[in-house]
């Protein structure tokens, strides 16, 4: 019988740059690499049993790579596609799975208080829904919708009725205005609040510094120094912090803070600084508003929603401060934290710029009209609506 010819392959310029970057690549799958150097060898006019030798192959697996690239090109040397193992479970089985995970346990009756991919293989087989699943492909499953039971994040519902009203008053100082006049240079904009019970934990072993394939070793055990708290006022457009240390927080260290900016310049002499604080005991309600104003005539006191302390830019301060200066927590005793506190404020105002804040009052009205449109028509006219009894709750969650 004569043994059939082998197929010529001519490469084109393109094909010829593709298939070298592929024959020599280190990156790509072996398998890839190997067919473009059969189809290379090939193209430079070796037999099938040579190209067999040299890349230490089966001669068929030569002959059908060489076949395919002559037949259809560099599409040619991809897989084709396969059956698969057959289909084991429904779309209507695949759809209760999903649906079961996106109920809390307790609407199951499970004692459960989230789940887990072998809770939930069990409950679908006692549920009847399969005979028999496997908690991996339970995984697989919920993988297509992204769906994470045994994952939960913490949220709150806001119950602040003049939420938006609040909201937007403090994001125009942000964007230097107040009640739609444009604040003048004379103006300024604080924000302040209190990091509370800042520890002094000396380790009953010294803090080893990283080495090579080491990271840093803090140790477990501590003995307590006591704790302080950090009072900060923050300018929001020079980006400048002052900072004070108290053994603890009320009204008298808040007033002490007050005292320490508005004795400075510039804002001594400003003609308003407005005060963005939020509802703690310190500087609640309007009795904190006319105490500052009594104390100071130039100052005025703003009040983020109740709830929403994030709306305060000094709180992100605090996250550097935390990130930076507190952890790990390592300091002898209370004087310590304080001077690295003192020093890192003054380190930062070296070189700090204002914060790039992109939430802006059209921003919030944009939100609250997207939730608009998702509430419901029908309600008892005898009860409040969603958005009357929390208003932010879907904004601050978001």
């Amino acid at each position: 019988m004569p043994v059939p010819r082998a197929r010529q392959i001519t490469l084109p310029a393109a094909d010829r740059h593709r298939l070298k970057a592929l024959a020599h690549s280190h990156t790509a799958a072996y398998q890839q690499v190997i067919r473009a150097r059969i189809v290379r060898d090939a193209a430079h006019g070796y037999s099938n049993q040579k190209i067999a030798a040299r890349q230490r192959v089966h001669i068929d697996t030569v002959r059908r790579w060489r076949g395919r690239y002559a037949e259809q090109g560099l599409p040619g040397l991809a897989d084709r596609k396969r059956t698969g193992r057959p289909v084991r479970f429904t779309p209507v089985q695949v759809a209760e799975v999903k649906a079961l995970a996106c109920q809390l346990p307790a609407e199951a009756e499970a004692p459960l208080s989230r789940w887990s991919c072998p809770d939930l293989a069990r409950e679908v087989v006692a549920r009847g829904i399969v005979a028999e699943i496997s908690p991996s492909t339970i995984r697989r499953i919920l993988a297509t919708d992204t769906l994470k039971p045994w994952q939960h994040q913490s949220w709150i519902f806001i119950r602040d009725p003049d939420f938006a009203v609040k909201a937007t008053r403090v994001l125009d100082l942000y964007a230097r205005s107040y009640q739609g006049v444009p604040l003048g240079d004379d103006e300024y904009v604080i924000c302040a609040d209190e990091k509370t019970s800042i520890q002094a934990r000396c380790r009953c072993h010294p803090t080893l510094p990283p080495g090579a394939a080491r990271a840093m070793r803090v140790n477990h055990e501590y003995d307590r120094g006591g704790a302080l708290a950090y009072l900060a006022a923050y300018d929001v457009h020079r980006a400048h912090v002052i900072g004070l240390c108290q053994d603890t927080t009320g009204i008298d260290p808040f007033t002490e803070l007050v005292d320490e900016v508005m004795t400075r310049e510039p804002y001594a002499s400003a003609r308003r600084v407005f005060w963005i604080v939020d509802n703690g005991s310190s500087h609640r309600g309007q009795a904190a508003i006319n105490r500052l104003a009594r104390r100071y005539p130039n100052a005025v006191m703003i009040h983020t929603p109740v709830h929403a302390s994030r709306l305060n830019q000094v709180e992100i301060y605090f996250s550097i401060v935390q990130r930076k200066v507190v952890t790990p927590n390592d300091f002898t005793n209370l004087d310590q934290v304080q001077d690295r506190l003192t020093a890192f404020e003054q380190r930062y105002n070296a070189t700090a710029r204002p914060f790039r804040w992109k939430f802006t009052p059209t921003d919030l009205a944009d939100l609250l009209a997207r939730i608009e449109r998702h509430e419901p028509k029908e309600q008892n006219p005898q009860q409040p609506s969603s958005r009357e009894r929390q208003p932010a709750a879907h904004a601050l969650a978001a």
